[in-house]
């Protein structure tokens, strides 16, 4: 291809998806009680093991993408002769577009006969994802790049996210809820329902009793969202991070509410950049559907 569709490790797909698409990535940083690592899907540290080092206490963190790391990743195609789409985590929960926008400046000093285009994804994890993936299929169908580029800004707020947690601890950590609340939700099974808005951000929407009621509210905003309703036919990705029992059981109530879905379900793992600040516990659904305007 005369171009190349780019982003970061944090749309949390796996390396064979990554590769089986097209699609080059770089990865974020993050640290677990002092050791860094990048976040490179699950390879340094296995998800199940980092996920468990979580609930045993381990402290992590997090960080972006550098500018330098940014120009030997976009450099590495220019000098090729191809030009460059990449697509940010969202700018409402990372500043790492501010990066890839200032790397931007400098290749393209060094390489001013070709193009780079750096999008906001507005979207997060397997949401990210998926508007990647979806990408790809365009980049096939035969967009040229400015077409695609064009594509993925007309298109990215039809891209949903719903997130649940059934552990609310590390929100506490977070500082986005306090420990009042989090003992107080905990008795009453409580799981906050979260989406992401039109500037894609995290915002918490309900607070639902129940794992099974959570993950039946989590399905309906599919089916009041969702392009053509229950006659969806796209693709839908779920996130998960070490919670695999409830994922499959929204994965199982999609298949049966959207029976013309483009394949099955496809769960993730959350990655260990955005795993880092959820923890264990968190539920994400993604699907295509109507404009996020709020």
């Amino acid at each position: 291809m005369s171009y190349v569709l780019s982003c970061c490790s944090t749309a949390d797909l796996s390396r064979e998806h990554f590769e089986a698409r097209g699609i080059h990535y770089v990865c974020f940083h993050y640290a677990i009680d002092g050791v860094e690592y990048p976040d490179d899907l699950g390879h340094s540290i296995p998800f199940d093991e980092f996920y468990a080092r979580m609930a045993a206490g381990a402290d992590t963190r997090t960080s972006q993408v550098s500018i330098t790391e940014y120009v030997e990743h976009f450099s590495r195609f220019l000098e090729q002769g191809q030009d460059v789409i990449h697509v940010c985590l969202s700018s409402g929960i990372s500043g790492t577009i501010n990066s890839a926008q200032n790397a931007a400046l400098i290749v393209r000093e060094r390489y001013p006969e070709r193009k780079i285009y750096i999008i906001d994804s507005l979207g997060a994890s397997s949401g990210y994802g998926l508007l990647m993936d979806t990408a790809a299929t365009k980049r096939d169908e035969g967009l040229s790049v400015d077409e695609c580029a064009k594509w993925i800004e007309d298109n990215r707020l039809k891209l949903h996210h719903w997130f649940f947690s059934t552990d609310l601890s590390f929100y506490v950590k977070g500082g986005r809820i306090s420990k009042t609340a989090a003992i107080f939700g905990g008795l009453l099974e409580i799981c906050p329902l979260l989406n992401m808005d039109d500037q894609g951000r995290l915002i918490p929407r309900y607070k639902i009793r129940t794992k099974k009621r959570v993950i039946r509210e989590c399905v309906k905003k599919m089916e009041e969202h969702a392009r053509g309703g229950h006659d969806y036919s796209g693709k839908c990705y779920i996130s998960m991070s070490a919670c695999l029992p409830e994922a499959r059981a929204v994965a199982e109530l999609v298949e049966e509410k959207f029976p013309k879905l483009d394949g099955r379900v496809v769960i993730n793992s959350v990655g260990t950049t955005i795993g880092s600040h959820t923890g264990p516990g968190t539920v994400a659904l993604f699907f295509w559907g109507d404009e996020r305007v709020d």
